[in-house]
């Protein structure tokens, strides 16, 4: 996360979870049913699950209140604090590290069975990179699943136009990296995953465990038009070379 997204996140990340009122629940983003709904991970328990830009800790929660062995990190102390406070506050471990999406440095490799991330890995500079840390530490057939705000949901609310071009690669808006869905899913190939699932939420529903519901952009007449959330399920295949015989022509007797 660059420097000025954790200082946003510093002094921001209380009033957040303070307007927000999250509930304890593995959730996607706004105008999206949660994991219940959407069984893109399935059963955790024993598990070892590792969330990538934690914030207040609600899904790294529910994943251990479901028997999931947890380890969460996030570059803001502030939204540790708060994280920390709703782990105890369920009585649930959970292992925090105050560090980025680009520098998992704290966790092994092959060490973990599921990589989760929710509208967090927008903050990350380095996306290649942080992909590439993803898969360090999943073990083999491991799973990645994330999600971030959808690329084509650049609508003002005034004028239901786009805000900026699809192709602009910062969000000014939010603070955010903004990446096109080619450039995601190709960043995720490159780092060696296979894609298993791309998933646009219809966002014309109001689904009850959404809190982001109304808020900022994310209301009725906006996303009627564009889903705000996009989901990216994929797996950590081992690579294999294969070798390419060359059919060469005999010499004459």
């Amino acid at each position: 996360m660059s420097n000025e997204a954790v200082e946003f996140w510093e002094h921001y990340g209380p009033e957040y979870q303070r307007s927000c009122q999250i509930p304890v629940d593995v959730h996607y983003g706004p105008g999206s049913p949660n994991e219940a709904h959407l069984q893109l991970i399935g059963p955790v328990a024993g598990k070892r699950i590792l969330e990538v830009g934690c914030g207040g800790a609600q899904c790294s929660v529910a994943f251990a209140l479901q028997g999931a062995i947890v380890t969460a990190i996030d570059p803001a102390a502030s939204q540790l604090a708060f994280a920390r406070a709703l782990a105890a506050r369920h009585r649930v471990t959970i292992a925090f590290h105050q560090t980025g999406g680009e520098d998992l440095s704290p966790i092994d490799s092959d060490s973990q069975d599921i990589v989760f991330s929710a509208y967090a890995l927008g903050y990350v500079p380095d996306l290649a990179g942080c992909f590439r840390e993803v898969y360090r530490v999943l073990k083999e057939d491991g799973l990645f699943v994330w999600s971030d705000g959808h690329p084509c949901f650049l609508l003002d609310k005034e004028t239901k136009q786009m805000s900026q071009s699809y192709f602009d690669t910062w969000n000014v808006d939010v603070n955010q990296q903004q990446q096109t869905m080619s450039g995601c899913i190709n960043l995720m190939l490159d780092a060696g995953f296979v894609l298993e699932r791309v998933v646009e939420p219809d966002s014309r529903e109001r689904y009850p465990d959404d809190p982001w519901y109304g808020m900022w952009d994310y209301v009725p007449e906006l996303m009627a038009l564009l889903p705000p959330t996009i989901i990216f399920k994929a797996r950590k295949r081992e690579r294999v070379v294969h070798a390419v015989g060359l059919m060469l022509p005999l010499p004459d007797a």
